[in-house]
């Protein structure tokens, strides 16, 4: 590909991990991760060389109950100090806030008063002038900050070209192209990432990935946008994520030459602390019913409903999503 930027044994340094386990995999368990999972990810993220960690969600706590979650839909910050105290390493920590979802000049106080180095500001198309009083708000905190523009497999292109437009007029640090239903084939992932990555070039912006795993395609778009010239890759600890899962974290360490990472504390955390969440009944990863919603291009609810209810007609649920769509 003539605009490829690095190849498969150089390192390139302008490369960053966000590590998404606590706040996609909360999608799994309804965030209710022990204190000692979560400080034993922190410690690992830290031995690993992974620049990012994000905590979870700063969520309402009007519009959700504190007691249906564990804390880290919330993301207090007395919560997160309790595991990391001032954060004297070089690892980042983010938050997510969900546009509409979020008190957010309630619970997200001055940069300088927070261990929380970056908000992640998690929008729609539609709803791009919240996005950006959001990240205006934040930015004036003190925080980075970046946008992620979800389901954009199922946004028209004048859409995504109006959202870029708007993004890149504003002070955000990095914009996200996220394939929220696992349905981007690498193709595909190519012409937007370019396209991402160019109005970003031009804006002095960083591009950010985060795949879905619906089509096993995660880790195959996730270095397929980094050969675009993506900067920022998200990734999970064994792909732990709602439904189908996100790019595995051990792939990308794996795969990755920069010298400062280190895949053995990952794979040490993943024997004990993945194997004890599968165990205790967390069910995420690739499964038929979610690569149908990924091949149909459709939010995976009707594949995690499907899977809950231990349903097995699987050519009854693709006969379903056929019908929606005609």
């Amino acid at each position: 590909m003539a605009n490829q930027k690095g190849d498969l044994i150089s390192y390139r340094p302008d490369i960053k991990l966000l590590d998404a386990t606590i706040r996609d995999g909360g999608l799994v368990n309804d965030f209710r991760f022990s204190d000692e999972f979560v400080k034993a990810l922190y410690e690992t993220n830290v031995k690993s060389g992974i620049e990012y960690m994000e905590f979870g969600y700063k969520a309402s706590k009007e519009l959700f109950k504190p007691e249906d979650f564990g804390k880290w839909k919330f993301c207090d910050e007395e919560d997160i100090r309790a595991v990391v105290g001032d954060n004297n390493t070089s690892l980042k920590l983010t938050v997510m806030a969900d546009v509409g979802r979020c008190d957010f000049k309630k619970d997200i106080i001055p940069k300088k008063d927070s261990v929380i180095d970056t908000v992640r500001i998690a929008t729609y198309t539609h709803q791009m002038p919240g996005a950006l009083e959001m990240i205006n708000y934040c930015h004036d905190l003190g925080y980075e900050t970046t946008v992620n523009i979800m389901a954009i497999s199922a946004s028209r292109e004048e859409d995504i070209t109006k959202a870029l437009e708007m993004v890149c007029d504003s002070p955000v640090d990095v914009i996200y192209l996220v394939d929220s239903y696992g349905s981007l084939y690498p193709e595909q992932l190519r012409r937007l990432a370019a396209q991402y990555c160019e109005m970003a070039d031009a804006a002095g912006k960083k591009v950010g990935l985060h795949m879905h795993n619906n089509q096993q395609l995660a880790f195959a778009n996730t270095i397929e946008g980094i050969a675009c010239g993506a900067s920022y890759a998200d990734a999970t600890m064994s792909g732990m994520g709602r439904g189908a899962g996100n790019c595995f974290m051990e792939q990308m360490l794996s795969f990755l030459k920069n010298p400062n990472y280190n895949i053995g504390p990952a794979l040490e955390f993943i024997e004990k602390y993945i194997s004890e969440e599968r165990a205790k009944g967390s069910v995420w990863g690739y499964d038929v019913p979610y690569m149908l919603t990924g091949a149909f291009n459709r939010h995976p609810r009707a594949a995690i409903a499907f899977i809950k209810e231990n349903k097995t007609d699987y050519k009854g649920l693709y006969q379903d999503l056929l019908y929606e769509i005609s």
